[in-house]
């Protein structure tokens, strides 16, 4: 039996491939929604962060079967691994920016040398959406528009090994981030933390294992994980391992059984019961979405 997989791009509606180590690219709102009439049915991108920035129009989102809406100007970060999708009226104006892992690893890594607790870290790695005000709208506008012009000048991206477009690429999130009213938690463990759930999510590892691979105790991982972020680390486990099954049942058309062998339960009645003590359904009430608007 096949493996569940959720449609993965590095860009929409081209092939899966393995986007090189920089990769980045940006483009107008209607020079790829234009193609799909105006609706980007729901994905994910496993290996880059994308920010889609709103100047004028509606736009119907989803974020993991959740459904909200934008008008301009506004802006929303997708950060990797997330399932999204977007429904355009044609004349909705913006930009979306689509940025490799090694930009958010970096700006983790200046935050952590530099500033401790960089709001744009937070940005990248949690996301984040919102309303933008006047001054803040008009200056993302011109970034956007002056990153569009580097490859209308000849660039070709090479992602945060070309300074210029670094450079520009983090002004335009510098900007968004007194508008996203985020905030890091300011100890670098817990961001160790999170990216080893996620190398591990499938492989069931105890607490111990994460404690000492990031140099501590269970005991202070715990400390340190209800503090900063309100949970317990099983609990944050266990609620991410809920989410891929949410997201591989709703959009993968899979079996609760092959979704339960992809995440590692060697007993699909357990992983049953696990998912319905986590998220209160049924694997089987996840067929699909409530509201896509790629579709």
């Amino acid at each position: 039996m096949p493996a569940p997989t959720i449609p993965t791009f590095a860009l929409y509606g081209e092939d899966d491939w393995l986007s090189p180590a920089g990769f980045a690219h940006i483009e107008t709102i209607a020079a790829r929604s234009a193609l799909h009439d105006w609706a980007i049915a729901p994905h994910r991108h496993d290996r880059a962060v994308q920010l889609l920035l709103v100047h004028a129009g509606p736009a119907e989102v989803t974020l993991d079967g959740t459904p909200f809406a934008l008008h301009g100007p506004a802006f929303i970060i997708v950060p990797t691994g997330v399932v999204h999708g977007f429904r355009f009226a044609p004349d909705t104006a913006g930009h979306v920016l689509t940025l490799g892992q090694e930009f958010a690893r970096r700006a983790r890594w200046l935050a952590d040398e530099a500033a401790p607790g960089d709001a744009m870290a937070a940005l990248l790695s949690r996301g984040g959406h919102g309303q933008l005000g006047p001054t803040t709208a008009a200056r993302a506008a011109r970034l956007a528009d002056e990153l569009i012009a580097l490859g209308e000048n000849g660039w070709e991206s090479s992602g945060i090994n070309d300074a210029l477009f670094d450079s520009l690429a983090e002004a335009l999130l510098r900007t968004l981030v007194a508008d996203a009213g985020l905030a890091e938690s300011g100890d670098r463990r817990l961001a160790v933390f999170r990216h080893l759930v996620e190398t591990h999510l499938a492989e069931h590892r105890p607490l111990d294992f994460y404690a000492r691979s990031i140099g501590t105790t269970v005991r202070t991982l715990t400390r340190l994980s209800q503090r900063h972020l309100g949970h317990s680390p099983q609990m944050l486990i266990n609620r991410r391992l809920a989410l891929e099954a949410q997201r591989l049942l709703r959009y993968t058309g899979a079996s609760a059984s092959a979704v339960a062998a992809e995440l590692g339960f060697a007993d699909p009645s357990y992983f049953s019961r696990f998912y319905l003590r986590m998220t209160g359904r049924r694997p089987q009430d996840e067929r699909a979405p409530v509201h896509d608007p790629g579709r």
